[in-house]
Parts: C-alpha cells; structure tokens; sequence
C-alpha cells in the first residue's frame, strides 16, 4: 500500500537554521531516504519552498480567486513529504520513526494514498 507522509514544522525555525545544520539535517534524511529507496519502497520526496511563495486558488468563488501566499495560518507548515510503498502501516510508520530520529522536531502525518498515477512514468 501506498502512503504520503507530510512533514510539518515552523518555518520560522526551519528557515533560521544555518546553512550548515540545514545541510547536516538533509544529509541525514539522505541517508534514510537512500535506505529505503534502495530497497525499492522510497517514491518521490519534495521540500517546499516557504509558504511565502504559495498561492491559493479559492475554488468555490465564480471565477476562482486566486490569492498569495497560505490559505491557512497555522503554527507548523508543510514543509515536504515523501511517498512510500509499505506492506502495512506500521511499516510506514518505522519510516517515519527513521525520519524523526534524523530531524527531531515538528510533526509527520502518515496518511494511506486512496489514488495514484505516476505521470513521470508514462501512466
């Protein structure tokens, strides 16, 4: 089974990291990452860009509205999330206890996929 797992946390403290911990906590998801990847269970990963980037698309308005920046004002942001291939739920979740052993802090959302096409892939 297919599951997304998001990472949440401040990006105010996310983005006051030095260049050198932001590179020695990626090295570290890179690790895990790698892992599982090689295992054939890791699907595509994403780090987002800050939620200072976003752009919302209000779709019950007629036309949509389209706004800058997060819809929603919350304490953590998504800042990324990876797709993985498990057999069951508690082995996505022991990916997700590797990832927060390398990046302590914030929160990860564990949530099966319903539907998936890989584009990429030709679907």
């Amino acid at each position: 089974m297919k599951y997304a797992v998001f990472c949440y946390h401040s990006e105010n403290v996310v983005c006051a990291w030095s260049r050198e911990h932001d590179e020695a906590v990626m090295a570290k998801l890179g690790a895990v990452q790698e892992k599982w990847a090689k295992a054939g269970k890791l699907g595509p990963v994403a780090r987002l860009m800050p939620t200072t980037a976003a752009t919302t698309v209000r779709k019950d308005n007629d036309p949509p509205l389209v706004l800058d920046g997060p819809f929603a004002e919350t304490k953590e942001q998504l800042l990324g999330f990876f797709m993985i291939d498990c057999a069951g739920l508690e082995e996505a979740l022991a990916f997700t206890r590797e990832l927060a052993e390398a990046n302590p802090g914030g929160a990860y959302e564990v949530r099966p996929v319903g539907y998936f096409v890989d584009w990429s892939a030709g679907a």
